[in-house]
């Protein structure tokens, strides 16, 4: 039996899909996921222990943030959420998304999500995200995480990589993506999410092959480490995970419990502005 996790665990990725009946799907959208409502999250995280959780805006929902700003309105200050927004959106909008509880924006730099951001915008939004205290998450494939480099320098905020990198496993520890999350992961404002460790398995459930992978980021980073389970595992190829295994996973790869709750609550309470009390939003 998995001991009971620390109060204030925190799930730093999830989504929250649908219904599409109250709230459509974009209609430029590149896939169709199934409803995937706040509800059903909410009972997730309860039989796992989680008290607090972080919303990524999905692809699916577009600029549309509904669901995820109800959401968070119905965690009662326990919930986060970091956005899509377009390069054109206006200073007073993100002030209503702070005000609603987002923390932060994505950039997709997957092909079959969006394209990568161009330069010149990115750095301008960084700017002006800055005043809100906000950081940037990246997503993007393993081949590609060189590409990163020049989005990385002279940040004014953190960056959080989604998914370990989204590395391949079966390509060894000597691979070029993962020297280069490494890499990144030394840098003082660089943030990595562990999560998708389902992804990057070559070898399939319970994902053992990423252990070694998982522990060296760690070991490089463990004060800007960050886990999700990526619920309800959005475009997942094969049997979608169990999230008590990737859970349990967890447990074993962090082992000691002050790492536990470095990465589980400190970090991403630090990162969220979440209170020592799960309270309320910040006004």
């Amino acid at each position: 039996m998995m001991p009971a996790l620390p109060a204030g665990a925190c799930d730093a990725h999830c989504h929250i899909f649908g219904p599409a009946s109250v709230y459509p799907y974009d209609p430029a959208r590149s896939y169709t996921p199934e409803d995937a409502p706040r509800e059903a999250l909410f009972e997730l995280h309860r039989s796992l222990g989680i008290d607090r959780a972080v919303l990524v805006q999905p692809n699916a929902h577009g600029f549309d943030h509904r669901a995820m700003i109800d959401a968070i309105a119905a965690s009662g200050g326990r919930y986060r959420g970091v956005a899509l927004v377009p390069f054109d959106i206006g200073d007073e909008a993100l002030d209503i998304l702070d005000r609603n509880g987002i923390r932060g924006i994505r950039y997709n730099f997957l092909p079959h999500l969006s394209p990568p951001p161009p330069l010149d915008a990115f750095r301008d939004m960084m700017k002006r995200i800055e005043r809100l205290g906000w950081h940037v998450v990246l997503h993007v494939g393993g081949a590609d995480l060189p590409v990163l480099r020049p989005y990385l320098e002279g940040l004014p905020v953190p960056a959080v990589i989604d998914h370990l990198g989204r590395i391949d496993a079966g390509a060894g520890l000597d691979q070029e993506p993962f020297r280069a999350l490494l890499d990144f992961a030394r840098r003082p404002d660089v943030w990595i999410k562990i999560s998708g460790c389902d992804r990057a398995s070559a070898a399939g459930a319970p994902w053992r092959d990423v252990i070694p992978f998982v522990r060296r980021i760690v070991d490089a980073a463990p004060d800007r480490i960050l886990w999700g389970t990526d619920w309800p595992h959005p475009n997942i190829k094969g049997p979608v995970p169990d999230d008590l295994a990737l859970l349990g996973l967890c447990h074993e790869i962090l082992g000691d419990d002050g790492l536990l709750r470095a990465v589980l609550v400190d970090n991403p309470a630090r990162l969220y502005s979440f209170d020592n009390e799960c309270g309320l939003l910040r006004p």
